[in-house]
């Protein structure tokens, strides 16, 4: 009895041992990974940022932070990036905006200029089956099926074709994604949502949102 008390106890000790040394090591490499991974993240928003406000070099003059409930009362973060060319000249504004689709949160950055057309998008995550979250990547750029570049949500109807807008009752004017209306229809909310965001920088706080801002920085994006 003496041998299996004892055996016990050695046990018990060894995966305490076992357990102490694993969460050692994995903090350990967690904090190795921390800071490249968040540099990663900045210099893919950089990228993403050039990307949809057409290339070239630019500069992030200006963050706001927008907040907005939807529908269903819940509260709705996005990120507005305020860009200027190189000359300091008012471009329009990358914006971040994230909403629910098929397998997860859909985050995507959108590029509108002064008019609030469409310059550009790109998806920064997604939880997508595989496969269409690169066909959503795809899908709705310039020569796409479901091409928005050029497009105004003001005066276009980003919605899926077999869908109406409440407020009107116009037909959606954007081609789906095959096989994934889902997608496509959660891909379209953020983009009109985005848009949403961006007036809310242009027009007086008459529009219901509050905004609050983020920082204020400005940052150049070099080639």
């Amino acid at each position: 009895m003496e041998k299996l008390k004892s055996s016990i106890t050695n046990m018990v000790l060894v995966l305490t041992g076992i357990a102490v040394i694993t969460g050692s090591i994995l903090a350990v490499v967690n904090n190795v990974t921390e800071e490249p991974i968040a540099l990663q993240k900045e210099k893919t928003l950089a990228e993403g940022i050039k990307t949809v406000m057409g290339g070239g070099e630019l500069v992030v003059a200006k963050t706001d932070t927008v907040t907005q409930t939807d529908d269903k009362g819940k509260t709705l973060t996005y990120v507005i990036y305020s860009a200027q060319d190189s000359n300091h000249k008012d471009i329009g504004a990358a914006v971040e905006s994230t909403t629910g689709a098929f397998g997860g949160d859909l985050k995507i950055l959108v590029g509108f200029d002064l008019d609030g057309n469409i310059l550009g998008y790109t998806l920064l995550e997604h939880a997508e089956t595989p496969g269409l979250g690169a066909k959503a990547d795809k899908w709705f750029q310039k020569g796409g099926k479901g091409c928005i570049i050029g497009k105004n949500p003001e005066t276009n109807v980003l919605l899926v074709t077999k869908d109406t807008r409440k407020t009107d009752n116009k037909q959606g004017e954007i081609d789906a994604i095959t096989a994934s209306t889902i997608t496509s229809r959660a891909f379209l909310h953020a983009v009109n949502s985005a848009y949403d965001a961006y007036k809310t920088t242009n027009v007086d706080a008459h529009s219901g949102a509050s905004k609050q801002s983020k920082s204020e920085h400005k940052k150049e994006l070099k080639k």
